[in-house]
């Protein structure tokens, strides 16, 4: 039941419905049954929001803004372009929705990042892996490396 915006009558039919925001949800042009106006409604999928658990134990919200920064940080100076790292973000998102976990490790996010950024570019890979995995020296760098060179 939907209220007409202009009159508040609780009732209206359907008159046209079409997928918008490429499918992501639908528009319903609706007309009151009281005062025979028209409105526009649109339908969305409800999402439920995503906790990450961060690495100190605090939770904050799934933010895919501050994922999107961080990949683009990553490939900073590199030929990834950043309609790519959109649809990347947006495989990650789907991917945590997917699982039904409401809550969500950060190095669980950190890896799904890692295995996306590993097939589109390299040095934007180890860009981000150094930070998430925290080298501390040359060595833990090199074996990041080695690891790549032997997956090839």
């Amino acid at each position: 039941m939907m209220k007409c915006p202009f009159c508040s009558h609780p009732e209206s039919k359907v008159v046209d419905s079409r997928p918008a925001d490429e499918g992501s949800s639908i528009r319903r042009r609706r007309e009151c049954l009281e005062c025979h106006k028209r409105f526009t409604t649109y339908e969305t999928v409800e999402s439920l929001p995503l906790v990450v658990i961060k690495r100190d134990g605090s939770r904050q919200a799934f933010d895919k803004a501050k994922l999107l920064g961080s990949m683009l940080k990553a490939c900073e100076k590199r030929s990834v372009s950043v309609s790519t790292l959109e649809r990347l973000a947006d495989e990650i998102e789907q991917t945590l929705q997917n699982e039904m976990e409401r809550e969500i490790p950060s190095t669980e996010i950190g890896e799904l990042v890692m295995d996306k950024l590993k097939d589109v570019d390299e040095v934007s890979y180890v860009r981000f892996a150094s930070v998430y995995r925290q080298f501390k020296d040359i060595s833990t760098f090199m074996s990041e490396l080695n690891k790549l060179l032997q997956e090839k």
